[in-house]
């Protein structure tokens, strides 16, 4: 017998949002995993809350819908609360009630905004790795580290004198503008729209952009994400970050660290042989002008062993995390400003990228 398309709505309805989500979902390994840090983070929560006023959105849903939108490439708070609003999916991760009602776009912002300023993405980070079975899965002596371009969510426009000129001399708020000629340099301009945003280019040849550095820290055995930070754009920070991180690191015993040419400074590898690392970073063999090839910081004492070509190949799937990073996250060009907030949400995609990986790298170790 052919069904009709005829339908009455009914007043009430008695399905249960967690009996919609299939068993099987990959998001909920990833659930659980999420809502463990989530319980551990509670005192801390608790001291960023006064007693007094109306209720605020929970920070635990804020954070968990801040993952959704890395996992699902949301460009936007907005599009995240219209998706949050009709997909069972969302509503169940988020730990919305079926009938509950959305957040307006702009409160969901300012209450996330509170938590992106409280430090609590590397709280969450930690969290994570420190959960039994994940710690299982980290290598306590072999690590990697690099640095990518993240696009500031400014336009090259916005870069103008400090001193106030240089406005477009076009009618409208989007005029034209010629910068032919125009010396510009972050001594003497700053971006009116994100002032923390660097002009920065990666290599001779390419453009300038108006920029931060995304930094990871990343353990050889599985390529997970052991700690991450942003900074601003100069031809230092790669390195500077990753003193910092490794400072970061909880340990008892001398660790190699691999890393690209770019980290072959003769200063930085005796910062690392003073905080008890071994440096297994790729050779730069530039060739000037005249021919004569450039000065390594290295030696026989780390290039001899089997072990420094091994990091010299692992530490290739850094590049895996920025990729993911990218791409799937969105993170190409930031959608929030200021430094404090763009290392939040840049450590937050790193959060998703460990926690997409880590139900399949934990089933494979039978945890």
């Amino acid at each position: 017998m052919r069904g009709r398309g005829d339908r009455s709505e009914n007043l009430f309805s008695y399905v249960r949002l967690e009996e919609r989500v299939p068993a099987d979902h990959p998001l909920r390994p990833i659930r659980a995993l999420a809502d463990e840090v989530l319980a551990g983070l509670s005192d801390r929560f608790e001291g960023l809350y006064s007693g007094l006023g109306r209720p605020s959105i929970p920070p635990e849903m804020l954070l968990r819908a801040t993952l959704l939108q890395a996992f699902f490439s949301v460009r936007s708070e907005r599009m995240l609360m219209e998706q949050i609003d009709y997909n069972l999916l969302f509503r169940w991760f988020v730990g919305l009630e079926i009938d509950a009602a959305i957040w307006h776009p702009t409160v969901f912002t300012h209450n996330r905004d509170r938590l992106l300023e409280a430090d609590v993405a590397r709280a969450f980070l930690s969290g994570l790795l420190a959960l039994k079975p994940v710690k299982r899965l980290l290598s306590s002596d072999h690590f990697s580290v690099d640095g990518t371009m993240i696009e500031a969510w400014a336009s090259m426009k916005s870069f103008r004198p400090k001193d106030g000129s240089g406005e477009p001399p076009g009618p409208g708020r989007n005029g034209e503008r010629d910068f032919r000629r125009e010396k510009r340099s972050n001594e003497t301009h700053a971006s009116t729209t994100d002032p923390d945003a660097r002009l920065y280019r990666k290599a001779d040849g390419q453009e300038s952009r108006l920029c931060y550095l995304g930094h990871a820290l990343m353990e050889n055995r599985n390529g997970l994400v052991v700690d991450a930070a942003l900074t601003h754009a100069t031809g230092t920070a790669e390195r500077e970050a990753a003193l910092a991180m490794l400072d970061r690191l909880p340990r008892r015993h001398r660790i190699t660290l691999g890393a690209d040419k770019l980290f072959d400074v003769e200063a930085f590898v005796g910062d690392l042989r003073a905080r008890q690392v071994t440096p297994h970073i790729a050779i730069n063999g530039a060739v000037s002008k005249t021919g004569k090839v450039r000065k390594t910081a290295l030696d026989g004492r780390t290039t001899r062993h089997a072990g420094y070509a091994i990091s010299l190949r692992s530490r290739k799937r850094i590049e895996e995390v920025f990729g993911w990073i990218k791409a799937q996250a969105g993170f190409a060009k930031v959608k929030v400003r200021s430094l404090p907030k763009v290392e939040a949400v840049f450590t937050f995609a790193a959060i998703a990228y460990n926690l997409v990986r880590l139900p399949r790298l934990l089933a494979g170790a039978g945890a």
